[in-house]
């Protein structure tokens, strides 16, 4: 029986195809926003949008960074070059969510209840983050969910000038080094769009994600 989308979940911990999806994306609503339920979203090329109820989601065409393809134009290379800012990863997970929660930009979606369930990621050691720091002063940052050898950054926020780009760079360059095989970013932005961000359909995106999921990458020690 060819399923009815979006499909309604129930308790069991399972996702529809996500390949015969509406065109909007919506593919499934309901169940919940416990760790083996986001880490299956992934595994299967879905992520949750909306609480109450919850939305899982897989558009196309699905944006991504292809590694080794970030773009760094030549006043980010200069402002790289000059290091303005200290760059962490996973000093400050919490605070990364926060203040991304916190940005006024349009279809800002980082609910209490998403940040509860993506710290509980963190601390199961799936979700992490990248940080800029001006002194003791939080000014910049990324997170996202790693699962096999797929990175899904979610959101990235800044308090100074290129701090959320300075940090998306060193996020690309760590996860090159860690072997990962797909960044994904869910949807392609201005801002992304101009550090080289492209957009796969999404059947060349779930082909591409079964062969990352299967890798064993780790994210790596926390820095100091």
């Amino acid at each position: 029986m060819i399923p009815r989308y979006p499909v309604r979940l129930g308790d069991r911990l399972e996702f529809p195809d996500p390949s015969g999806a509406a065109d909007d994306g919506l593919v499934a609503v309901g169940g919940d926003l416990s760790p083996e339920r986001l880490l299956l979203a992934y595994r299967c090329g879905l992520f949750p949008w909306t609480v109450r109820p919850v939305t899982w989601w897989s558009p196309d065409p699905r944006g991504i960074f292809e590694l080794g393809g970030v773009h760094v134009g030549r006043s980010l290379r200069r402002r790289l070059r000059q290091q303005p800012f200290v760059v962490t990863l996973d000093r400050a997970f919490r605070a990364v969510i926060e203040a991304c929660a916190t940005e006024r930009r349009p279809g800002v979606w980082i609910t209490r209840e998403f940040i509860e369930a993506y710290d509980r990621l963190h601390r199961l050691g799936h979700a992490h983050s990248v940080e800029c720091w001006r002194g003791e002063t939080l000014v910049g940052g990324i997170y996202g969910v790693a699962v096999g050898g797929l990175f899904a950054g979610e959101s990235m926020f800044h308090r100074a000038d290129d701090a959320s780009k300075i940090a998306l760079v060193h996020l690309h360059d760590h996860l090159v080094s860690r072997g990962y095989a797909l960044f994904d970013i869910q949807m392609v932005t201005e801002i992304t769009g101009a550090l080289g961000a492209v957009e796969l359909p999404k059947g060349e995106y779930l082909r591409r994600l079964k062969l990352a999921v299967a890798l064993e990458c780790s994210f790596g020690a926390v820095s100091a």
